[in-house]
C-alpha cells in the first residue's frame, strides 16, 4: 500500500493546498523564500466575511502574478538580504520568524511605518506592541498578525456539543484557537485607542485587522461535520496521529520537519527523506525522551525532488485524553 492509499478519501481536500502551492511555487528552492511564498499566497484561517470578526480580516494585496514570481525568483537565486532580515538560528520562534518574513515583504513595497512598537505608559509599563503599522493614504493601519497550529479534538462523549474554535487545541495543550483569537480581537487590536499609543503615534490608526495564517489538523477518523463558524473553508489542512496510529500506516517516504519548516508545503532532496521502518524508529525515541508533538510531512517523488503532499502532526499516544481534559475544562468554564 503506498503513502497515498493509506489515507482516506478525504486526503483529497486536504491535499489540495499542498498540490496547488507546488504547481506555482516547485521552481523555489530557498526554503526561507518558499516560507515567504507561502506567508503571502496561502489562505487565511479564518473566513474573512463571517460576521464574528466584524470586518477585521487583513487582507494582503499583492502585485500581479507574474511581478510576484518574478520578485521571488530573483530572490531565491540571491537570498542573502532575505536571510539577514530573518535573523535565523536555530532557537528562532516560528511567530517571530513568520512576522519577519512579511516585515521584509512590507519594507520591499515601501509601505511598512513599524513593525514590533512597544507602547509604554507611566513608570515604562509597557501597554502593549503593534505588530505591523502600515502607510495608507489617510493614516495607518494596524495589524496583528498569528500563524498558528491547531488540533480538533472532537471528543466522543458529548454527541450534541457543537463545535467551535475553542475544540483545536495547540499542540502542547497550552491554548486554543478560541481563546488566542478572542485575545488577538478583544484586546490587541484595540491598542489604537489607548492614550499612550495616540501620544506615540504622529498619524492616526484608521483601522485595526488581524492576519491570521497556519493550519488546522484533524483525526484521520474525524467525524463529518459542518465547517466550525469562523473559519475559511480554504484552510491549510493536514492530520493528527498517536504514536501507535502512525505505526499503523504504511507510509513510503516521510520527511519530520524543523519547527521553522512548518510554514510551507515541504520540497527537498531524494536523500533527504525517511522510509517508514527508519521513520518509525526515530519517532519511537523521540517520545521515549520527548513529550512534544512531531510535525510530519509525507512526501512524494517528483521528477529529481521529493514534495509533500500531505502533513500530519504526530502526538503521544495520551494526548487525547489529555485533550479531552482541557477540552472539559473549557466547556465546565
Amino acid at each position: 500500500m503506498s503513502g497515498h492509499e493509506v489515507m482516506s478519501d478525504r486526503i483529497t481536500a486536504m491535499e489540495t493546498f499542498q498540490t496547488l502551492f507546488h504547481q506555482e511555487w516547485q521552481h523555489l528552492h530557498d526554503p526561507h523564500v518558499r516560507s515567504l511564498a507561502w506567508m503571502l499566497t496561502s489562505p487565511s484561517l479564518l473566513a474573512m466575511h463571517s460576521p464574528i470578526w466584524q470586518n477585521q480580516i487583513a487582507n494582503l494585496m499583492l502585485p500581479d502574478k507574474a511581478e510576484l514570481h518574478a520578485w521571488l525568483l530573483q530572490l531565491d537565486q540571491y537570498p542573502t538580504k532575505l536571510h539577514e532580515a530573518l535573523a535565523i538560528h536555530k532557537h528562532r520562534r516560528l511567530g517571530h520568524y513568520a512576522e519577519n518574513l512579511l516585515a521584509f515583504y512590507l519594507s520591499h513595497q515601501g509601505i511598512l511605518y513599524a513593525h514590533g512598537l512597544q507602547v509604554h505608559g507611566d513608570h515604562a509599563l509597557t501597554i502593549g506592541e503593534f505588530d505591523f503599522l502600515i502607510h495608507q493614504p489617510n493614516g495607518l493601519l494596524h495589524w496583528e498578525i498569528a500563524t498558528k497550529f491547531y488540533l480538533l479534538e472532537e471528543g466522543d462523549d458529548d454527541a450534541a456539543h457543537q463545535l467551535d474554535l475553542y475544540d483545536y487545541l495547540g499542540p502542547n495543550l497550552a491554548d486554543t484557537l478560541g481563546a488566542k483569537m478572542e485575545k488577538i480581537f478583544h484586546q490587541q487590536l484595540a491598542l489604537s485607542h489607548h492614550m499612550a499609543s495616540q501620544k506615540l503615534l504622529q498619524q492616526k490608526v484608521v483601522a485595526a485587522q488581524a492576519l491570521i495564517k497556519g493550519w488546522l489538523f484533524y483525526p484521520r477518523a474525524a467525524k463529518d461535520h459542518n465547517l466550525v463558524e469562523g473559519l475559511a473553508p480554504d484552510h491549510c489542512r493536514g492530520y493528527w496521529w498517536t504514536l501507535d496510529e502512525i505505526g499503523h500506516l504504511s507510509i513510503s517516504y516521510a520527511l519530520i520537519l524543523d519547527r521553522l519548516q512548518w510554514l510551507a508545503p515541504a520540497q527537498t532532496r531524494l536523500d533527504c527523506v525517511m522510509e517508514q521502518d527508519a521513520l518509525h524508529e526515530v519517532l519511537r525515541r523521540h517520545f521515549q525522551l520527548d513529550n512534544s508533538p512531531v510535525m510530519l510531512a509525507i512526501m512524494h517523488k517528483r521528477g529529481d525532488l521529493m514534495q509533500e503532499f500531505c502533513r500530519g502532526m504526530i502526538v503521544s499516544d495520551d494526548w487525547p485524553t489529555r485533550a479531552r481534559a482541557k477540552r472539559q475544562q473549557h466547556l465546565a468554564a
